[in-house]
């Protein structure tokens, strides 16, 4: 067991498919580093991800419903490990190099601020308020934000193939294309990208008929399945036909169109109706967007945090309930606070 690295990751290299990415092939880390007697590369970058503190803040980050009553809706922690259990079958049965996939996919969000999407266009929103210093970021995403995670607020010197796997995730709004799955930087970077938007199409999906803002699901969705449980089936097992022994991860052309359907039909019903019909997701940008500016113009940052990058750094790496916190703190007289606990 003295090299059990060196036997792992010639394990890969007979078992794996010839468009995988092998670990002793990774162009390796931005500042060299001992190998591991144990682990290969991919491995540790999966560790160093899932025991960091900004993957243990996603639980208390949310995903689309904010504070719901209710215990099984998702969270950004529970939406990266459901991408990352899609992402490994998918990578397991396309002979792919599953800890490279796992540890895309348990890093892909870790850039994500509070309150999900509308904390994401709140501090988007707020880098333009002109009371903001100039010569700071002029955007914010959260994929770009993913990377300064793991480069620089919390230093983990990942490989270059996991890096660029987390940075180029995201789609947005904007349709799968035959192009999502060509490998840019790698196949299971290609893999992850198609997992995060089967993973929150399907729980998305659960959560909002969950919520009772969508009834059902419409009929012409039916081709997909009649539970959850068979639309990722259909997803997954569709993914895996036309991508096996490929050098690109595809779907047929059918499964890509009512993908796109579906996608479209959830922002109409859901992403874009759900903030008109709540009011706690205009509270909730107003929270973000409040502590960014004042964290922008009046300073007061915590040690290790300056400028308008340390506000936004700072302000982003919030959980929901810290947020909230802080903005009580930094706004509310605290005598108003003591009587507020009081109120029955």
């Amino acid at each position: 067991m003295s090299n059990l690295r060196a036997t792992l990751e010639e394990r890969e290299r007979q078992s794996l498919s010839p468009f995988a990415a092998l670990a002793c092939e990774s162009e390796g880390r931005a500042r060299p580093e001992p190998q591991d007697a144990v682990r290969t590369v991919f491995m540790k970058d999966r560790d160093r991800i899932l025991h960091s503190k900004p993957f243990r803040r996603l639980k208390h980050k949310t995903q689309v419903f904010i504070a719901p009553v209710g215990d099984h809706y998702r969270t950004r922690l529970t939406h990266t490990l459901e991408v990352a259990q899609i992402a490994r079958t998918l990578s397991r049965a396309l002979r792919l190099n599953e800890d490279l996939t796992e540890a895309i996919a348990l890093g892909h969000d870790v850039g994500h601020p509070p309150f999900g999407h509308a904390g994401e266009r709140a501090l988007d929103d707020a880098l333009r308020d002109p009371a903001v210093p100039p010569g700071g970021p002029s955007h914010f995403h959260h994929s770009e934000h993913s990377l300064r995670v793991v480069d620089i607020l919390t230093p983990l010197n990942l490989t270059a193939e996991t890096r660029r796997g987390i940075g180029g995730h995201s789609k947005g709004r904007a349709d799968l294309s035959a192009h999502d799955g060509e490998p840019v930087s790698t196949l299971e970077a290609a893999v992850v990208r198609i997992s995060d938007r089967i993973a929150y199409l399907n729980h998305d999906l659960d959560d909002a008929i969950r919520s009772g803002i969508i009834a059902g699901v419409p009929a012409a969705f039916s081709e997909l399945g009649h539970s959850h449980g068979e639309r990722i089936e259909r997803m997954v097992t569709d993914v895996i036909t036309h991508s096996l022994d490929q050098p690109a991860i595809r779907l047929s052309a059918p499964m890509l169109q009512l993908m796109n359907d579906l996608k479209e039909w959830m922002f109409e019903n859901v992403y874009l109706s759900y903030p008109v019909h709540n009011q706690d997701v205009e509270k909730a940008e107003f929270v973000v967007r409040s502590l960014l500016v004042h964290y922008a113009t009046k300073g007061r940052l915590p040690e290790g945090f300056t400028g308008v990058q340390g506000a936004l750094d700072y302000v982003a790496g919030m959980t929901d309930r810290f947020a909230l916190s802080t903005y009580r703190q930094e706004f509310l007289p605290l005598e108003f606070e003591e009587r507020l606990t009081r109120i029955p």
